[in-house]
């Protein structure tokens, strides 16, 4: 068979599964071949959690509905990895990388996960991750997961991987499946996609369903799409959406949502954009060397027709501090989760988790539990603390209306740019769209990319500007998978 695996996008892919030069039973062997390959041997860089048992049985099925009826869409027949938050109602577990939820099985499918069956997408398997969305504890490196171990990354396995949606983003990295879920508190689609060299899509809190994913905050959780290509993140974007009335957040999505986000995939997309770039503050940790990637990577936008406004400061980035929020909302929302999971369930609440892993140190505890615990014995659960809600508040007013907003509005910018993920806390507290996408790599051969961000449900301007910036730039390379650095 003379069809090229690594890079193929899901246009490519189809036009071989419509050509009878592929099926989607091959290449699921394929991607499995890869697997057993680089993940579990070789460079071993540990991103896939699990693979799911029935992936050949409906890849198998799929094919010969192709044949009898003709493709669903454009995900018929494409596998896909999950991240391990995503409830699947099969035979894979969902654990967010927790041994205490190694036994658990969904009851059924996240609505995402239903959305991407009925679309004939395969779920080949659910990703490693870092463990409960780096909630656990501190200190413990970004994709290491008592269940799963730590996922390396494999442009420099000396270098972190970025977290929690780390091997999500390496599984796709290395072609360990087509497109991959990542899922997103602050920084958790970001900073993988960046350190990946892949694209990251982390869409407004409300344009994606989060009912059935194991949770963290309720009010900055999202799921979000992971690929190679801007077009393939767009694909599986238009997959996952849907109006899902258990999921409280979609409705002030209403009238803002496209049936079809292809339509603004336009390489001409940076002429006469105004993007805006806030100096202050966001670039104090860039190192010389990405600072003169991202000033190239400016100076690309700026000859294919953007204006930029540089800089563009955001007047209260430096107000933004620690916040409460996450901490108190993780106990109410990883409680509710729980409680759904049903009478068989292997535990029941944060406080059972806690238990297990003070039962099975060895195994679970090897860089602690100090934020399970402060979760647990310093907040109600019942989001009642003054602080909290102060903190709430605050956010919402420093990273939406005084801060994006502000500066948005001042300077009249379609989108913000930031170096690699450095923006995510201010995007992700205002619950706002953001895109990251690969503009080169360090002398070491790490990766570096440039993030794009707008305002809620503004996902079209983003995937116009991320889509021309890759067109004419086309800097991404896969990792060798050979070479220890």
């Amino acid at each position: 068979m003379s069809f090229e695996l690594i890079d193929a996008t899901i246009p490519e892919i189809q036009a071989a599964l419509e050509s009878g030069e592929l099926t989607s039973r091959q290449l699921v062997l394929m991607y499995l071949e890869r697997i057993a390959e680089h993940d579990k041997s070789g460079l071993t860089v540990n991103s896939v959690l699990e693979i799911n048992p029935d992936a050949l049985f409906i890849a198998e099925a799929l094919d010969a509905e192709r044949t009898l009826q003709g493709p669903r869409g454009p995900l018929h027949g494409i596998p896909v990895l999950l991240k391990d938050n995503i409830n699947t109602g099969d035979k894979m577990h969902t654990s967010a990388g927790s041994l205490a939820l190694a036994d658990s099985y969904a009851p059924e499918d996240a609505y995402l996960a239903a959305r991407l069956r009925e679309a004939g997408a395969i779920l080949l398997g659910k990703a490693n991750m870092t463990e409960f969305a780096n909630f656990m504890t501190t200190g413990m490196p970004s994709g290491y997961s008592s269940r799963g171990g730590q996922v390396l990354n494999p442009y420099n396995i000396s270098h972190p991987t970025g977290g929690s949606s780390s091997g999500s983003a390496v599984a796709v990295a290395c072609n360990f499946c087509t497109v991959s879920v990542g899922t997103e508190t602050s920084g958790s689609i970001l900073n993988p996609g960046n350190l990946g060299s892949v694209i990251g899509l982390k869409p407004t809190v409300g344009l994606i369903s989060r009912t059935g994913i194991l949770p963290l905050s309720n009010t900055q959780d999202t799921a979000g799409p992971m690929a190679r290509t801007v077009t393939d993140a767009v694909l599986l974007l238009n997959t996952m959406l849907g109006a899902d009335p258990q999921d409280a957040a979609m409705g002030k999505g209403a009238g803002r949502r496209h049936a079809d986000y292809t339509a603004f995939l336009d390489p001409d997309g940076l002429k006469g954009a105004r993007i805006g770039i806030p100096r202050d503050y966001y670039f104090e940790e860039v190192t010389e060397e990405q600072l003169a990637l991202f000033n190239a990577s400016v100076e690309k936008m700026r000859d294919l027709g953007a204006t930029i406004v540089d800089p563009a400061d955001i007047p209260t980035a430096r107000e933004i501090k620690y916040s409460s929020v996450v901490l108190n909302e993780f106990k109410t929302s990883l409680n509710a989760y729980l409680a759904k999971l049903g009478p068989g369930a292997p535990v029941r609440t944060l406080k059972d988790i806690i238990a297990f892993n003070h039962a099975h140190p060895v195994e679970t505890l090897r860089y602690g539990q100090s934020t399970l615990l402060d979760a647990e014995y310093t907040t109600s659960g019942r989001l009642t603390e003054t602080q909290y809600i102060r903190d709430r508040l605050t956010d919402l007013r420093l990273c939406k209306e005084q801060g994006i907003d502000a500066v948005m509005a001042e300077h009249r910018l379609d989108a913000l740019l930031f170096p690699a993920d450095f923006g995510a806390r201010i995007t992700s507290r205002a619950g706002y769209p953001s895109i990251v996408v690969p503009s080169g790599y360090t002398k070491t051969g790490v990766p570096f990319g440039v993030a794009f961000a707008a305002r809620a449900f503004e996902e079209p301007v983003l995937i116009r500007l991320a889509y021309a910036f890759e067109q004419h730039t086309q800097v991404r390379r896969p990792p060798s998978l050979r070479s220890f650095i």
